[in-house]
């Protein structure tokens, strides 16, 4: 490992300042380094190619911005904790130095994570654009609240309509987010399945299901309400009626260097408590 790509959060007060010190270690061990902020999108996607590492400074949501920009490098990420919960980061901001010493020193390991594939197609089934997600993808109502209808197939198959404030699709690591806020169950991070979550139904279908890896889900918005397709919470775009998503399974994959083998379940009810 020579390269370095260090992503901050740029609104957290103490982000800089934690940034500022791994690189400074970085450096001092003879190793590239550049530092970006979490928001800058053209920095991400510009340098994140040329990287080894990748060292988050910030919060889960600091890995997702991450997270989007590497693929679909396999690039590994070091998550330096500075948000509330932390799901996806491990590292604490004081012991940042030391463990990334560890890495370097051939410590730690690899925590590979699934991703979901999702297609935006357009009415005439045109296809628009096209992402890879670590945490969710939500198809929701947009400014009017009210509910809008989405019809739901699986592998072709009419599952049903959703009368709803939207669906989510979320990956086992996403399992802990929004799903879970929406009544869905929490995957292990290691299982390959994902899930569809209906947000808030009324009078329509309403169950949380457990998609197979080698299921496709296509969610077509049919209501005249225009609604919005969220991307790991921080891509937003509209949606009209006719428009369609097909999810799923993803061939890429998310790397973590982890330093803590400790147990998911361990660990679950303090942070769900924070």
């Amino acid at each position: 490992m020579k390269n370095f790509g260090i992503i901050y959060h740029p609104l957290n007060e103490g982000a800089p300042e934690v940034a500022g010190r791994i690189e400074q270690f970085l450096l001092s061990r003879g190793l590239s380094v550049w530092l970006c902020s979490a928001w800058d999108g053209n920095c991400l996607k510009q340098n994140i190619s040329r990287v080894d590492c990748a060292v988050t400074v910030g919060g889960d949501g600091t890995i997702l911005r991450t997270a989007q920009a590497i693929v679909p490098h396999a690039i590994p990420i070091i998550g330096v904790n500075l948000g509330k919960v932390g799901f996806l980061t491990e590292v604490a901001p004081d012991a940042a130095v030391e463990n990334i010493a560890l890495f370097l020193d051939g410590g730690g390991y690899i925590d590979k994570r699934d991703m979901l594939e999702a297609r935006l197609f357009d009415e005439s089934n045109y296809e628009m654009r096209s992402f890879n997600i670590l945490n969710d993808i939500v198809v929701a109502r947009g400014e009017i609240a009210r509910i809008i209808n989405i019809e739901a197939a699986i592998d072709g198959v009419t599952l049903a309509t959703y009368k709803s404030d939207g669906v989510i699709c979320a990956t086992a690591t996403g399992s802990t987010g929004y799903s879970m806020a929406a009544g869905g169950p929490i995957l292990h991070p290691q299982s390959p399945a994902y899930l569809l979550t209906p947000i808030v139904s009324h009078l329509s279908f309403d169950k949380i299901l457990v998609i197979p890896p080698a299921s496709v889900v296509r969610l077509q918005v049919a209501a005249i309400h225009r609604a919005i397709l969220s991307i790991d919470g921080h891509i937003s775009l509209p949606l009209e009626g006719g428009d369609t998503i097909e999810v799923r399974h993803s061939d890429i994959k998310t790397c973590f260097w982890r330093t803590n083998p400790g147990s998911f379940y361990g660990t679950l009810e303090k942070r769900l408590k924070r």
